[in-house]
């Protein structure tokens, strides 16, 4: 009873934080709800391991799940600040001509 409740719970903060996304003022609020949205997805999966029966599988599956959202909130935030991942970019300088 008590995890159905839990999960309910978390269904209804991820609806807020998929509100957020969309409707977010800035990018960085976009950002910062996809990461909370990611975060309510791990605790559901942990949760609902130990609502099947089987908490240890689902909770190696979550940490591959926090891994790729840490990844993927890392890249983000690096392309919105520098406008690429860090490959050189060749740019000529209009003095060295």
């Amino acid at each position: 009873m008590t995890l159905t409740i839990t999960l309910i719970a978390l269904l209804v903060t991820m609806a807020f934080a998929l509100i957020r996304a969309i409707k977010g003022p800035t990018v960085y609020d976009r950002i910062l709800a996809s990461n909370a949205l990611g975060t309510k997805t791990v605790l559901m999966i942990t949760v609902l391991g130990f609502v099947v029966g089987d908490p240890e599988l689902y909770i190696d599956i979550a940490l591959m799940y926090v891994l790729i959202g840490f990844i993927g909130t890392v890249a983000v935030l690096k392309v919105s600040e520098f406008g690429n991942l860090g490959q050189p970019q060749s740019h000529t300088d209009p003095e060295d001509s």
